[in-house]
């Protein structure tokens, strides 16, 4: 009985494996699909961009004096020898403030012969992190050019033969503002102001009011006077003006001051809801120290 039973089971198996066949042999083949296609279509328009040549980017190539490129070059602009200065002038400058197309400190510092243009980025300075800021910072010959309440006229004070630092920070108005208040180095120097300013020639950028002079404007002033050579302030801005009439020829507009824009009502921004920033904006109106 077993033997039939595995006869029949053999007769049973080998059944299936006919039926099996039968339906392999009615089964017809599928159709693709839409998404199929669609994947099919994908693929070959990767194969064929993967196929075509990289085109790679390159840098366009940089003045190792003046920071700029080569196709607008401003050395010709920079004194033949840099200037002969015995003050040294130490740039505190925010991090923003460094990756901007136009700037003014690499000009300064392209004037100055090595070592009289330092410059320090960042937004905190410790005296651990910085030290050699802090010792210019502790240094009794060093002066902050930052006005404010507590500041100095600088055209009053008289300078010997003695060597001094002077310490600026490089940045807007209100970074500039966040900095000196968030760093105890900064202030331990003796704080000046300038009171001669004229009114920006970074008519490029804009300024908070008539009175607010780029960095490079603010040093030229500086040693103009520190250094009794008013010659310094006319070396020192002409580069300065190149850069701005080469941006202005290409298409570039001039920039007036937040203050003249909305004495003039010429100020098209939606006005502040910020009570600070409203009370600001009426002393801008008013003519008044911010």
């Amino acid at each position: 009985m077993s033997s039939e039973l595995n006869e029949d089971t053999g007769d049973m198996n080998e059944d299936d494996d006919d039926d099996d066949d039968d339906d392999e042999e009615e089964e017809e083949p599928k159709e693709k699909d839409d998404d199929d296609e669609i994947n099919d279509d994908d693929d070959e328009g990767f194969s064929v961009l993967s196929d075509l040549p990289v085109e790679m980017s390159e840098r366009r190539p940089t003045c190792r004096r003046c920071c700029r490129p080569v196709k607008v070059c401003l050395c010709p602009y920079l004194p033949a020898l840099p200037l002969d200065v015995s003050t040294s002038l130490y740039i505190v400058q925010h991090p923003a403030e460094e990756s901007r197309v136009l700037r003014t400190v690499p000009l300064l510092a392209a004037c100055l012969a090595p070592g009289k243009c330092r410059v320090f980025v960042g937004r905190r300075f410790s005296e651990d992190r910085y030290p050699d800021l802090a010792a210019v910072c502790r240094d009794s010959s060093s002066l902050l050019l930052y006005p404010g309440a507590a500041a100095e006229s600088l055209e009053d004070l008289s300078f010997s033969s003695a060597t001094h630092n002077v310490i600026l920070i490089d940045g807007t108005w209100s970074q500039a503002k966040d900095m000196f208040l968030r760093n105890p180095l900064l202030q331990l120097p003796r704080q000046v102001q300038l009171r001669s300013a004229t009114s920006s020639q970074y008519v490029i950028r804009t300024q908070p009011n008539n009175m607010c002079v780029s960095t490079l404007e603010c040093a030229a002033v500086a040693l103009a006077i520190m250094e009794n050579n008013l010659s310094i302030q006319e070396v020192l801005l002409k580069p300065l003006q190149a850069l701005c009439s080469f941006q202005l020829q290409h298409g570039a507009q001039i920039h007036h001051s937040k203050e003249h824009l909305i004495r003039s009502g010429q100020y098209n921004k939606i006005m502040p809801k910020n009570k600070r920033k409203i009370r600001r904006m009426q002393k801008l109106i008013s003519n008044q120290n911010i």
